[in-house]
């Protein structure tokens, strides 16, 4: 439609006031706000649309946590690996490889960790190895991280069921953020403002240059809406796909057909429970039409996927029933920031070095064999806006990198190094374009984050990558250095 309404002027009342403004509590968010108040922030605002922290962690069941590890070394540390410290002392909570087996090529437990998803190295050419990939209860998590913001109460305030809308902008500064709630609209004014929003909905607003979807081809490009079955025998449908390996590549085929698009059984924290994850492909998730189809076609599906497992593998799937459905939809990419540093394939391939690294993570991207690679804080930079910091899945990588960097752990890394930022640079007066990022490195090493070429950190994170030649010795990485092109058409998924 071409028809505008003209609304009219208003007055807007001030809701509240802070140093740190966080918008959007899932991965990167709830990170950010936990972040800024352990660096020593004490007037932190979280604000969240929905009634609980997570994002799609919790909230779309993005229920398994890969790559944390690289051969014997957890690279992505931090508040990531926290939350599993803290839920393995909450039994069934938490399923994968224990830390102390990380890199382990003993074959009977290479055997015994195959049935689970990426808990196993992927590379064909060198011996198989433990990785640290974690399933976790996504309602237990959501406890847990309302425990992580309860603890920091005296720093944080949290408002639930609260839409940042539309951000504040004087003289290219941002100074706060406009939302609705049943209150109404209000504004919260901040010095320091962090869109973890997961799609850029307020950097999208400011002026700040942004990259539109993802190409269609990539997995970023693809929306879900998960949903999880029980009365199943995880361990029993492993046996079956290894004995009949022809038929169990059909599997996946078939739940696709009959879904009528990708979808695929993944296990879950506990033996008689699974999850269907699927990819509902060229979808935008800032299109309205786009999150409804996902969520209306795959529901109107998940009966006749049931009935299809339960009919074609008795054995494990017999007694299945649907447990539940994921609250939210799976939202993967939609806008990407073009940030003052975008990532993209060549920093897998070269192994670049970053001066202003915040996070340096084992990831998916088979480029590199999984090996770490530095992300760097100008990629949370917006352009020509300061006082705006944009972690998440939303930040600066193109359409071929974020495919490996708008996981969990990259939301959750680059989500506290934008916490604790902001928090530096409300304490020394600074703006977040100008903030010291060697306290940034600083604290973060102190908040357990391993960072490259840091005095405070284990020399034996860079002597394992040397060891390893930064995972730079795969096919892919030796055919990118000899052909400039190599990457303009390449796509992993």
């Amino acid at each position: 439609m071409s028809k505008n309404y003209l609304e009219p002027a208003a007055e807007i009342p001030v809701f509240d006031e802070c140093e740190v403004l966080v918008v959007g509590g899932g991965a990167a968010g709830h990170s950010a706000a936990i972040a800024a108040a352990r660096a020593g922030c004490k007037n932190v605002v979280l604000m969240e649309r929905y009634g609980y922290m997570g994002g799609d962690v919790t909230g779309g069941y993005v229920i398994m946590v890969p790559d944390l590890s690289w051969y014997e070394k957890s690279f992505v540390r931090g508040l990531q690996e926290e939350w599993f410290t803290r839920l393995e002392a909450i039994p069934g909570a938490v399923r994968g490889p224990a830390m102390r087996r990380l890199g382990s090529t003993d074959p009977l437990l290479v055997d015994a960790w195959k049935n689970i998803h990426d808990c196993v190295s992927r590379n064909v050419n060198s011996p198989n190895r433990l990785v640290r990939a974690v399933y976790f209860e996504p309602n237990q998590l959501k406890i847990e991280l309302d425990k992580m913001l309860l603890e920091e109460r005296d720093r944080i305030r949290v408002y639930c069921h609260c839409w940042g809308t539309k951000p504040i902008v004087e003289n290219s500064q941002v100074k706060g953020v406009i939302f609705e709630s049943k209150e109404g609209r209000r504004a919260l004014m901040a010095k320091i403002v962090i869109d973890a929003t997961g799609d850029g909905d307020l950097y999208s607003q400011t002026g700040a240059p942004y990259f539109s979807l993802a190409d269609g081809r990539t997995r970023s490009a693809t929306t879900a809406l998960v949903y999880r079955i029980a009365g199943i025998d995880w361990n029993l449908y492993q046996e079956w796909r290894r004995s009949r390996p022809e038929l169990a590549m059909k599997v996946r085929e078939c739940v696709t057909r009959i879904a009528g698009f990708n979808s695929m059984p993944l296990p879950t924290n506990q033996n008689d429970m699974c999850w269907i994850n699927n990819w509902h492909g060229d979808m935008d998730c800032t299109k309205i039409k786009d999150l409804t189809q996902t969520e209306m076609a795959t529901r109107d599906t998940i009966r006749d996927v049931i009935a299809y497992l339960k009919e074609a593998i008795p054995t494990a799937f017999g007694n299945a029933y649907l447990y539940d459905i994921a609250p939210q939809t799976g939202n993967r990419c939609s806008r990407r920031l073009d940030a003052e540093y975008v990532m993209n394939p060549g920093d897998f391939a070269f192994a670049s070095r970053f001066d202003d690294v915040i996070a340096w993570h084992s990831t998916i991207c088979q480029i590199n064999d999984c090996g770490p690679v530095e992300i760097p804080y100008r990629a949370i930079l917006p352009k020509g806006i300061d006082n705006l910091l944009a972690p998440g899945r939303h930040f600066g990588a193109n359409e071929v990198a974020i495919d490996w960097l708008n996981l969990i752990p990259q939301c959750v890394g680059t989500g506290q190094a934008a916490g604790i930022a902001a928090a530096v640079a409300a304490a020394d007066g600074t703006t977040a374009r100008s903030v010291d990022i060697r306290k940034v490195q600083d604290l973060l090493v102190e908040q357990d984050v391993p960072l490259p070429r840091h005095p405070g950190v284990d020399p034996s994170y860079t002597e394992c990558c040397e060891a390893h030649e930064y995972g730079l010795f795969t096919d892919m990485a030796k055919e990118a250095k000899t052909n400039p092109e190599y990457f303009k058409n390449f796509r992993q998924w």
